[in-house]
C-alpha cells in the first residue's frame, strides 16, 4: 500500500508542474491526485482530457505511471534491484510472492523477469500494428507515438486515449478493434496464464488456474458480446445507426472491455439501462489474479459459483476439471467478494450524499468502474465535486491494492493467541 501511495504522490507532484499541461496552468492538487491515482491504479478515469490537457511531458509521465502501476509496485521495485545489480533478499521475495498472489517462493524472481519480458514484447507488437494502421491517416511520427501510447495503455488495462472520444472514430475498424482487445485481454488474463501457455503449449497440461481463467473469460466475453448486441441493436445513440458489421465490432468491443480496460468505441452514457447494469456486473467480476486488471477476479467469481453448486447438489468437496479445491480458498474468495461489496456500498452511499442530483445509475456505474479499475464512465467523472473526486480516488486505490489488502491494513489485529475454544452451536441460515 505504501509503495502505491509513493508512486501516486510522485505522479501528483509531476502533474502539478506547469510543464505537464498545455496551457501551462498546473492542475490543482485534487485533479492531479485523481489523474495520478487513475494512472497508477491503471483505471483510466479522468477529470481532464488526456490528449488536449497534457503536454508530451505530461503524457509520458502518465504512461510511466501506467506501466509501473500495471506491473505492480513490488515488480517495479524488483526490476530496479535487478538493474542496479543488488541482491534480492528473502523479505523482498516474500513480499513479491504476496503482491503477485504466487503459490510459492520458488522461481519468483524468474517469474518477475518473464512478466517484464512478456510485457515489453506484447506492447511492442501491439504498437507496431497500431502504428502501421494509423500511419494511413496521420504522419508516421504521430502514428508511432499513438501506437506506443495506446499499446501500453491497452496492455495495462488503463483505457487512457489521446482522442476526446477515445476510440469512437474507429468503431468499425477491424485492426484497431482486434489489436486493442487482444492487448487488454492478454493483460487481463494475467502473467501466470500467459507464462503457463508459452511453457506448456498443451491445453491438457495447463494448471487448474489457467484452465479456469481461460474458460470463464471465454464464456463471459461471448455472453456479454451477444447480450450487448441484442440490447443495443436498435438504440440509435449507440449501435442503431451502424451497419451490421460495425454493430458486431462495437458489441464485441464493449462486451470484452467492461471487465478490464476503460476504452470505448460508443457513447457509454447513451447505452440502455439494461446494458449498464450488465456492465456493472462484469466490472465487478473484473480480470484475473496476477494481471493488470481489477475486480474480485474471475477465479473468485468461478469459485463462488462452484461453491454454490456444491451446496445445491449436497456435495462436500468443490471439484472442477478433475481437481478438488481446498475449502480455505473458498473462504478467501467469499472474504474478497464480501469485503468488495462493503467498500463499494460505503463509497456509493457517500457519493449519493456528495453528488446530489446525479443519476443513481451513473453513480453506481462510476463506483464499480473505479473499484474494478476499468475506467468506463457514463459522463459523471468530469462533473464530480471535489469530495466526489476524493471518494472515487479512494475507490480506485482500494480496487488496485485489493479489498483484502485494504481490510487487513485497516483491521485491528492482536498478537495474543486465544487459549479458549468455545462450544459449538448452530444458527439458522437462509
Amino acid at each position: 500500500m505504501l509503495g502505491f501511495m509513493a508512486l501516486i504522490f510522485l505522479g501528483t507532484c509531476l502533474f502539478m508542474i506547469p510543464a505537464a499541461t498545455k496551457d501551462r496552468h498546473h492542475l490543482n492538487f485534487i485533479d492531479a491526485l485523481f489523474e495520478a491515482t487513475s494512472a497508477v491504479c491503471v483505471t483510466g478515469l479522468g477529470v481532464v482530457d488526456t490528449g488536449t490537457t497534457f503536454t508530451l511531458f505530461g503524457q509520458i509521465v502518465l504512461l510511466l505511471l501506467v506501466q509501473l502501476g500495471g506491473w505492480g509496485f513490488m515488480t517495479s521495485g524488483i526490476l530496479t534491484f535487478i538493474l542496479l545489480g543488488k541482491r534480492i533478499g528473502f523479505k523482498q521475495r516474500l513480499l513479491l510472492q504476496q503482491s503477485m498472489n504466487a503459490f510459492s517462493l520458488q522461481g519468483i524472481i524468474k517469474l518477475v523477469q518473464k512478466v517484464i519480458v512478456i510485457t515489453l514484447i506484447v506492447e511492442a507488437i501491439g504498437a507496431i500494428f497500431l502504428a502501421i494502421r494509423w500511419s494511413q491517416e496521420m504522419s508516421m511520427g504521430k502514428a508511432i507515438y499513438y501506437g506506443i501510447f495506446h499499446s501500453i495503455s491497452a496492455f495495462n488495462n488503463a483505457g487512457f486515449g489521446l482522442e476526446p472520444d477515445n476510440l469512437s472514430k474507429w468503431v468499425g475498424d477491424p485492426t484497431v478493434n482486434l489489436v486493442i482487445t487482444s492487448l487488454f485481454i492478454i493483460g487481463g488474463v494475467g502473467f501466470f496464464v500467459v507464462a503457463d501457455i508459452f511453457e506448456k503449449r498443451n491445453i491438457f497440461k495447463f494448471s487448474l488456474h489457467t484452465k479456469i481463467v481461460l474458460t470463464v473469460t471465454l464464456i463471459l466475453n461471448v455472453v456479454s458480446t451477444l447480450i450487448i448486441f441484442a440490447l443495443e441493436y436498435n438504440n440509435p445513440a449507440t449501435l442503431g445507426s451502424l451497419g451490421t458489421t460495425e454493430k458486431w465490432w462495437a458489441a464485441y468491443f464493449q462486451g470484452v472491455v467492461t471487465r478490464t480496460a476503460g476504452f470505448n468505441t460508443i457513447d457509454i452514457g447513451q447505452m440502455t439501462p439494461s446494458s449498464l447494469v450488465l456492465m456493472v456486473g462484469l466490472m465487478f467480476i473484473g480480470a484475473s489474479p496476477g494481471s493488470t486488471g481489477g475486480g474480485i477476479k474471475v477465479t473468485t467469481f468461478a469459485l463462488l459459483l462452484l461453491a454454490l453448486w456444491s451446496v445445491l447438489t449436497n456435495k462436500q468437496d468443490i471439484n472442477v476439471f478433475k481437481r478438488r479445491v481446498p475449502a480455505s480458498q473458498v473462504f478467501r474468495a467469499l472474504s474478497i467478494a464480501v469485503s468488495s461489496m462493503i467498500f463499494i456500498f460505503i463509497i456509493f452511499f457517500s457519493l449519493t450524499i456528495t453528488e446530489r442530483g446525479a443519476d443513481v445509475t451513473a453513480i453506481i456505474f462510476e463506483t464499480v468502474s473505479a473499484f474494478g479499475t476499468v475506467g468506463l464512465s457514463t459522463g459523471l467523472t468530469g462533473d464530480l465535486s471535489h469530495m466526489g473526486r476524493i471518494l472515487i480516488t479512494i475507490m480506485m486505490f482500494i480496487g488496485r491494492v485489493g479489498p483484502l489488502t485494504m481490510a487487513f491494513a485497516l483491521a485491528i489485529r492482536s498478537n495474543k493467541v486465544s487459549k479458549i475454544r468455545y462450544a459449538e452451536e448452530k444458527i439458522l441460515i437462509g
